[in-house]
């Protein structure tokens, strides 16, 4: 290797290391730099229904279960169909599935399938009673959360919360260290729902009439919605 070839692989390092050098130099340390976060909540009824409806089915011949569940499904579907109504009572299906049920010599014994039905919606009456109405199929489960709408406006009365309590630590801790004010460094906002877990009552010695035991018996909960503000500030 000729001295001219080593003295052009050298010079971009010797380069290099010296603008290095020089934007270190240029970059001012942060000082009086504070960090610090603040958080609201606020807890409201949760608005929103979601019952999942299950039948379930057994048999030696895998199509005729399948059958079987298909007519339980579409008697449902006829009968949910008559109460809907858009955001108030909205109805899809939801897992349908025939799968094998072996024994102990590794041969499939018999055939057990599932067929789901999903009513959700805010208006809880309608919900529960066309859930007690739908004929063949069972409630498997309940869960009660936010509404899309329910949710942002929560969420908005927290943040507005979050940050007055943010502005207002801000200003407190400045004046603690000594300093006449503070300016806005970065901030970063999260928001989050903490539901709490649905409460169904299914009790139907509560039902005071033959209208009411045809009714699924629920009681919803409250959700909590918190959103956190944290960032740093420049004490001035």
């Amino acid at each position: 290797m000729t001295p001219f070839s080593q003295r052009i692989r050298i010079l971009p390092l010797t380069v290099l290391l010296a603008s290095t050098g020089a934007w270190a130099q240029i970059q001012p340390v942060p000082e009086n730099v504070l960090q610090l976060s603040a958080s609201a909540t606020v807890e409201v009824p949760q608005d929103l229904l979601a019952l999942q409806l299950q039948v379930t089915r057994e048999g030696t011949d895998a199509a005729q279960v399948q059958t079987h569940l298909k007519g339980v499904l579409d008697a449902a579907l006829v009968e949910a169909r008559k109460v809907a109504q858009p955001g108030q009572l909205d109805v899809r299906t939801g897992n349908f599935t025939v799968s094998p049920r072996y024994g102990r010599d590794g041969r499939i014994t018999a055939w057990q399938g599932t067929a789901e039905l999903l009513l959700e919606g805010t208006d809880f009456a309608r919900i529960s009673q066309a859930a007690g109405r739908i004929p063949g199929m069972a409630v498997s489960q309940a869960a009660f959360r936010l509404s899309r709408g329910q949710r942002e406006l929560a969420e908005r009365d927290a943040q507005a919360q979050a940050v007055a309590s943010f502005r207002a630590k801000a200003g407190e801790l400045a004046r603690g260290f000594g300093f006449g004010g503070y300016t806005l460094r970065e901030v970063s906002v999260q928001a989050a729902d903490q539901g709490m877990p649905p409460r169904p009552r299914m009790l139907a010695m509560e039902a005071k009439s033959a209208a009411a035991d045809a009714a699924v018996p629920v009681e919803a909960g409250r959700a909590s919605v918190l959103v956190n503000v944290s960032g740093s500030v420049q004490l001035r």
